[in-house]
């Protein structure tokens, strides 16, 4: 692998702070301090046991990014990451449905537009996982430093 492709992976790792800093960290507290908005929005959405997969997605968000953003233990924070923004994406403000509108092939009000939300940030954070997650952490990553087996870096 070249210098150019490790400085784009650490670029990509970078996300990962963005995701614990502007996501995580806020459900994570919130959910420490007992409010449950997030987990009923989850519920909502139908998901089984919606406090426990507010937690899954408060601890993902914030110790997976910050993994990634340290290209630490990545081939498994990473996908961690992906899944929580999959979920976001599609789940919570129903990307396909948004390209369906888009392509003229659904029709939705403009309360049901803003009711779902823009999916746009989970989906650019869900390739820039789902990219970390493909290739691993890169050189410029503690994985790397560390001796890689194991942990998403092969040592070069």
């Amino acid at each position: 692998m070249t210098a150019r492709n490790d400085i784009a992976l650490l670029l990509l790792r970078l996300s990962g702070f963005g995701l614990l800093c502007i996501h995580g960290w806020g459900k994570l507290v919130a959910l420490a301090g007992g409010d449950t908005r997030f987990a009923d929005g989850l519920g909502q959405l139908g998901l089984p046991v919606p406090l426990a997969f507010a937690w899954a997605a408060a601890l993902a968000e914030t110790l997976g990014g910050l993994l990634v953003g340290l290209g630490l233990f990545t081939r498994f924070a990473a996908p961690a990451c992906a899944i929580t923004m999959a979920v976001a994406a599609f789940g919570r403000h129903q990307a396909h449905q948004h390209l369906l509108v888009r392509l003229g092939l659904r029709s939705a009000s403009e309360d049901t537009l803003k009711a779902w939300g823009n999916p746009e940030l989970a989906l650019l954070y869900l390739a820039c996982f789902v990219a970390v997650a493909l290739m691993g952490a890169g050189r410029f990553s503690l994985d790397h430093a560390l001796g890689g087996k194991g942990r998403g870096a092969k040592k070069r």
